[in-house]
């Protein structure tokens, strides 16, 4: 990773002050991403949580979807949590009418696929990129990856076998929040991705 060029997040709407905050602690420079000319600037990108649907029509009103978009396909590090997740989904099994996705991710994922707030849960995953030690991940209105196709790989499942993460080439979702639990490993493992693609717009 360039120290002159920093590592991104998209800040159009949830929760991107909190993995600005970690990716600050792990050392990175931060650069709040709203605009095409801010994304251009930068090496990695995170896609927060919040809510799909919002993201996708602000991403759209500030010019930022096809720049996004591009991006990806170029080969950019991006890492989606939760409504990030479903952003860079290929396919958006129960959208809202209209809501596109960036796409990257060959999986096919269902939004709020445990129900709603009231539903959020807490559990432990084994992640073994990640090391012995579980990964305690926070479920709050999460999707779920449907269907895994043969261009992605899952990173953990549930106790019931659904896929909440998975990456491929310099892309990584999952459907959790690690950025919210004190839970770093996931943000080193994508910075590292960052590290290793030294990315070039």
């Amino acid at each position: 990773m360039n120290q002159d060029s920093p590592v991104g997040v998209l800040a159009l709407q949830g929760d991107f002050r909190e993995h600005a905050d970690v990716l600050r602690t792990l050392g990175a420079r931060v650069e709040l991403v709203r605009r095409p000319e801010e994304l251009a600037r930068v090496s990695g990108l995170v896609i927060p949580g919040g809510e799909s649907s919002v993201m996708d029509k602000l991403a759209r009103m500030f010019d930022l979807f096809d720049p996004l978009q591009a991006a990806v396909r170029a080969g950019l590090p991006v890492y989606g949590t939760c409504a990030g997740l479903i952003m860079l989904a290929d396919t958006v099994l129960d959208g809202i009418v209209g809501q596109k996705s960036i796409g990257g991710l060959d999986i096919s994922v269902r939004r709020n696929a445990f129900g709603s707030q009231n539903a959020s849960f807490e559990t432990d995953l084994q992640v073994p990129e990640l090391g012995f030690a579980p990964v305690h991940a926070v479920f709050i209105r999460a999707p779920v990856v449907e269907t895994v196709g043969p261009n992605a790989r899952p990173l953990a499942t549930l106790s019931d076998g659904r896929c909440v993460a998975v990456e491929q080439g310099n892309l990584l979702g999952t459907s959790f929040h690690p950025e919210i639990t004190g839970e770093y490993r996931f943000h080193e493992y994508f910075l590292r991705k960052v590290r290793a693609t030294a990315f070039r717009h």
